[in-house]
C-alpha cells in the first residue's frame, strides 16, 4: 500500500511539473526589415539604409517629424557626416563593417525636411547601435 502511494505521488508530481512547464515557442523570427530610403527627388538624391533596427528605430524611438527645425538637423548633419566621411576613408583605425560608405552630402545644397530628419536618425540610430559618438557636443547616449 505504501508502494501504490508512493507511485501515485510520484506520478501526480510529474503531471504537475510538465503541466506547468513553459511551452517552447518555435517563432522564426525570418521576416526581412524593408531598407529606409531617403530621398529627395527634385534632387535626384538618394540613401538607402539597410541596416537591420533602423525602421523599428524610426517609428518607435526617434522624435515625430516636425520636432527639430530644418535648419538644426542640418546642422548636426553637417558635423556628423564630416566625421561619418573621415572614418569611411580610414578603414584601418575604424570599423569597415560600420562605416562602409561615404556620404555625399554637401551643406550647401536643400535636401528638403525629411532627407535632414532621416539622416539625422539614422546617425542617432547608429551612435546609440554602435556604442560610438560621432561628435558634435552629445553626450553618449543621449538621445536628442
Amino acid at each position: 500500500m505504501k508502494i501504490l502511494k508512493y507511485i501515485s505521488f510520484l506520478i501526480l508530481s510529474c503531471i504537475v511539473l510538465f503541466s506547468c512547464a513553459s511551452t517552447l515557442s518555435n517563432s522564426n523570427n525570418n521576416t526581412k526589415e524593408e531598407p529606409v530610403v531617403i530621398a529627395n527627388d527634385s534632387l535626384e538624391y538618394e540613401i538607402i539604409i539597410i541596416d537591420p533596427g533602423f525602421s523599428s528605430y524610426l517609428a518607435s524611438v526617434a522624435k515625430p517629424e516636425g520636432f527639430y527645425d530644418q535648419n538644426y538637423l542640418e546642422a548636426r548633419n553637417k558635423v556628423w557626416v564630416l566625421t561619418w566621411n573621415q572614418r569611411a576613408q580610414n578603414p584601418t583605425s575604424y570599423n569597415q563593417g560600420i562605416y562602409e560608405n561615404i556620404i555625399d552630402y554637401n551643406s550647401n545644397t536643400d535636401y528638403g525636411y525629411e532627407v535632414n530628419y532621416k539622416l539625422f536618425n539614422y546617425f542617432l540610430f547608429a551612435q546609440r547601435k554602435y556604442k560610438m559618438s560621432l561628435g558634435g557636443g552629445f553626450r553618449t547616449g543621449r538621445i536628442n
